[in-house]
């Protein structure tokens, strides 16, 4: 037995790399923008963005995704929670 060499399959992260990432950096110090769907009466469904830049223009983009997708949409100062579409 000694004469094969047998290779095991290794067991295979896809997060490797984006967690090697993470460790390094502390906490803040990575801008998230978060995309909720939220879901409302029957096929009705709310979504909303959270962390986009102040930099950004709300309006321009909400125009925009509004003419791709066909739907309504409002852009919502929330000082609790930040700016929030």
């Amino acid at each position: 037995m000694s004469d094969l060499d047998v290779q095991l399959p290794s067991a295979f992260d896809p997060f490797a790399e984006a967690n090697a990432e993470d460790s390094g950096a502390g906490p803040g110090t990575k801008d998230y923008v978060h995309v909720r769907i939220q879901q409302r009466n029957g096929r009705k469904s709310l979504t909303t963005v959270q962390g986009l830049k102040k930099e950004f223009s709300y309006n321009k983009i909400l125009k925009d995704l509004k003419k791709e997708f066909c739907c309504n949409g409002t852009v919502v100062q929330d000082p609790e929670l930040g700016q929030v579409q």
